[in-house]
């Protein structure tokens, strides 16, 4: 056993002080810097964050880079998928549609040219084509229906390929359904941004002023918003689509959805300003003379933004599903324009023989909702003060 003196020996006397008694051995950071310290520990919270950022960057500069326009019609290239199987005739390669046509097709899946028709059959169930001057056939009596060469033999070698040309396919009509789908990003993040910014400004003051004044004046603004929402809202925006010219397309949603989606937000502030209007510093501020406003401004709201930045990432996602529901309908934007309801719509007719153009839409309304459903999660999380310095 070691002696007291050698033990001693071992350790260095450093000087006390007062503040280096008190210091903590921890890494202090800023509100912001916590909150983003706590956000970015959420892996769900990151993973909406890139799927947000992701979209974004596809619906501003996709359209860019593309040849293709939402509206342009290729009727030779109708219902055409994403992946071809294609038949060997010699060197030359051909698919056969959905629509039954033979499509003229390079070896790496690039589309070159619709065949003509020569004549139909009805009795025996084929229609011969022009194939560059040898006659091609596609017997249809038969399922799958059958290409015939022209030695009148069936062609059997098949491969598959990837659509060079239209990399998610074509609609009914021959048009890009991925330049479609850009544009409809831009339509639902549009009408989804928008209709945020609408609803923090009106639901913020109206909320606001409501728990500050209090009184009847709370009563009866608090009534309205009780009316308002016995109504659904799916109903009332209807209601007011209907009432607006249909020829206002994307205006009509904003106007619809900004009318009246504010009412959440409007709770969410009349709460948290009835708490923050009893605090002391508020108390301070009336007795040296600060305006109504002022206090609203600097005082109450400020400290209610971490439930309002919440309310609305979680009010963001149901404007999109709204304006999909109603261009789904009808009532969204007008042709040829795109949204993801309106594909939606349009790929219902064909949903048994060409399911993949229903596939993209619905997928990217879902992506779209998860992702600010976890960017809100992880801000509720992250801005709760309760669980701040974990």
């Amino acid at each position: 056993m070691s002696s007291p003196a050698i033990e001693k020996a071992l350790w260095d006397e450093i000087e006390y002080s007062r503040e280096k008694g008190e210091a903590l051995n921890v890494k202090h950071r800023s509100y912001a810097g916590d909150v983003w310290f706590r956000f970015r520990h959420k892996p769900a919270s990151l993973v909406g964050l890139a799927i947000i950022a992701v979209i974004m960057l596809f619906a501003i500069f996709g359209p860019m880079l593309t040849p293709h326009t939402y509206e342009k019609q290729e009727l030779s290239f109708v219902n055409i998928p994403p992946r071809l199987d294609i038949f060997a005739m010699g060197d030359a390669y051909v698919y056969v549609s959905r629509n039954l046509k033979p499509i003229h097709v390079a070896e790496d899946g690039t589309l070159i040219a619709a065949l003509p028709r020569i004549e139909e059959d009805v009795s025996r169930k084929v229609t011969t084509y022009d194939f560059y001057g040898d006659p091609i056939a596609v017997d249809w009596g038969e399922r799958p229906p059958i290409l015939i060469g022209p030695d009148g033999e069936r062609v059997e070698d098949s491969v598959t390929v990837h659509n060079k040309i239209y990399i998610l396919g074509t609609d009914k009509l021959g048009r890009d359904l991925l330049t479609r789908l850009m544009i409809g990003a831009r339509i639902s993040l549009l009408v989804a941004f928008v209709a945020a910014f609408t609803n923090l400004i009106i639901g913020i003051l109206y909320g606001g002023i409501s728990a500050y004044i209090g009184g009847n004046t709370d009563n009866v603004m608090m009534r309205i918003v009780d009316v308002i929402s016995t109504i659904p809202l799916t109903l009332y925006v209807i209601l007011i689509m209907v009432m607006l010219p249909r020829d206002s397309g994307i205006m009509s949603i904003i106007i619809a959805l900004g009318s009246v989606y504010w009412v959440n937000m409007a709770r969410v502030v009349r709460g948290q300003i009835l708490t923050l209007k009893e605090q002391d510093y508020v108390h301070g501020a009336k007795i040296m003379g600060t305006s109504t406003w002022r206090i609203l401004t600097t005082h109450l709201i400020p400290n209610a933004m971490g439930p309002i930045i919440v309310t609305v990432t979680m009010l963001i996602p149901s404007a999109i599903f709204i304006e999909a529901f109603m261009s789904f309908i009808g009532l969204g934007v007008s042709p040829p324009m795109a949204s993801w309801g309106t594909m939606c719509n349009d790929a219902l007719e064909a949903l048994r023989t060409n399911p993949y153009q229903l596939f993209a839409p619905s997928l990217a309304i879902c992506l779209t909702m998860f992702g600010f459903n976890f960017v809100g999660d992880g801000l509720r999380d992250a801005l709760d003060p309760k669980l701040r310095g974990r």
